[in-house]
């Protein structure tokens, strides 16, 4: 049995793989044995170890020193720890676009080293004794969907340079590890892909650009009401959640003034409430992060400035949908709510009704002649590209998760109510989106319960 420093206090150290860290753990022992916590969430998050969702405890026990197994990367995050016995482990970063692929990390592990080993990373171990049982937790429960994306490199690739204990030719290996590709012809694993609701809308338009932009699209899925009703809890059966890292929800009902006839109403209430709330709990059971956009109307607009911790208050029943959505997206551990006012893009919105309005009072045959805006309303527009940017910002940099109230910059503007020939709305320079790399605020909005064009 492979010798244990008893009394260690807990640790974690960086490996220069990303997510790639070795957990020191704290053994006690005596002549009666050992005890040990080999998971500890707390603890162990509060030193950097990503707090993993556990679903699955997996053991590979290993009858005969020498036993050799990998190198094997996995759609999932997992936790390895000795349960009695000793190996030798090597890790290789597999994951595509990482700035360390085809890095490699050895060490030998006991009963008092564990180590966290993240999505991507190609896992293998070598047995140095006898008996030894090999345990791991992982995040994601095995399916041969998830299997079809495992990503494997050749134990004996000369490139990878790993100095097994136990010569390859003496050790135990199976015929498929030893067939598995050289680190050249490696496809790597490709990353969590990321599922768009309410595509074909204004945001959603921009978000869809803004990925094709940067290369992403190849990683990206999109869906609408038509394919994807995520108020109807038989609608989620379409998917298979576990390949999803991210979802970001542009799908909402937004027509204020239908909001509040019977119709209205209840669409609202399905698209802004139970849709979220559904969507929500999904994202929890399987691990995603959850994007959702909200808006101003969550509020009733007597605050000078509306700021993240401000309670809600909403006026119409729009409001008091979306609110009721953002209480229920708050209860996923991984998520972003997002709010904005304003939001003008490509599609229906304030500006193109009030450029419509405008074009009909200018033509002489048209009967209308002249257009009467709110001008009790206070707000900044936000481009929807900004928006969309604003949105993978707090994805790319991980951002701690929270509510984020993000706009366009510039003064604060109103409509203005006038009986002339002309229609008049909000100006605004796109000058960039007020983003939430810390706490930010946003002009007043409305105090009315609804918006009229």
């Amino acid at each position: 049995m492979a010798d244990i420093a008893f009394e260690k206090d807990l640790s974690v150290a960086e490996t220069g793989i990303e997510g790639l860290k070795v957990v020191g753990l704290a053994v006690h022992g005596d002549s009666r044995g050992w005890f040990k916590e080999n998971w500890q969430r707390a603890k162990m998050t509060e030193l950097g170890i990503p707090d993993l969702r556990v679903v699955q405890n997996n053991v590979s026990y290993n009858e005969k020193r020498g036993v050799t197994r990998g190198i094997h990367a996995e759609p999932w995050d997992k936790f390895i720890s000795v349960a009695r016995g000793s190996v030798f482990g090597a890790w290789v970063d597999l994951r595509e676009g990482s700035e360390t692929f085809g890095k490699v990390y050895t060490c030998t592990l006991d009963p008092s080293k564990a180590i966290y080993v993240p999505r991507g990373v190609g896992n293998s171990f070598q047995a140095l004794e006898d008996g030894t049982a090999y345990t791991y937790l992982v995040d994601a429960h095995w399916s041969l969907e998830l299997k079809r994306t495992y990503t494997f490199v050749n134990l004996a690739d000369p490139e990878l340079a790993i100095e097994w204990p136990i010569p390859l030719d003496e050790a135990t290996v199976s015929e498929a590890d030893l067939n598995h590709p050289y680190l050249k012809d490696v496809v790597p694993m490709a990353p969590k892909r990321t599922l768009v609701t309410g595509c074909n809308g204004q945001l959603g338009r921009a978000v869809r650009a803004l990925a094709e932009e940067r290369g992403l699209a190849g990683s990206f899925d999109y869906c609408d009401i038509d394919t994807f009703d995520m108020s109807d809890p038989d609608a989620y059966s379409k998917y298979d959640w576990s390949l999803y890292g991210t979802v970001i929800n542009c799908g909402a009902y937004t027509a204020v003034d239908r909001a509040e006839t019977p119709e209205g109403r209840v669409t609202a209430w399905k698209a802004n409430a139970t849709g979220p709330a559904l969507l929500a709990r999904t994202c929890s059971e399987h691990g995603i992060t959850l994007v959702h956009v909200s808006s101003d109307y969550v509020f009733d607009g007597t605050a000078e400035v509306h700021t993240e911790d401000e309670p809600l208050s909403p006026l119409s029943v729009y409001g008091q949908t979306k609110a009721a959505g953002d209480i229920a997206v708050a209860g996923c551990p991984r998520h972003y709510i997002m709010r904005s006012s304003w939001v003008i893009g490509e599609g229906h919105n304030f500006v193109r009704t009030m450029k419509g309005l405008s074009d009909r009072v200018a033509d002489p045959e048209d009967g209308l002649t002249q257009v009467t805006v709110v001008d009790d309303q206070l707000g900044r527009l936000t481009f929807t590209r900004d928006m969309a940017e604003a949105i993978f910002r707090v994805l790319g940099t991980h951002a701690p998760y929270g509510t984020y109230d993000c706009t366009g910059s510039g003064a604060v503007r109103s409509p203005r109510a006038r009986s002339t020939p002309r229609s008049t709305f909000p100006g605004s320079s796109r000058s960039g989106s007020t983003c939430p790399t810390g706490r930010k605020s946003w002009g007043s909005t409305s105090r009315r319960s609804s918006r009229r064009y």
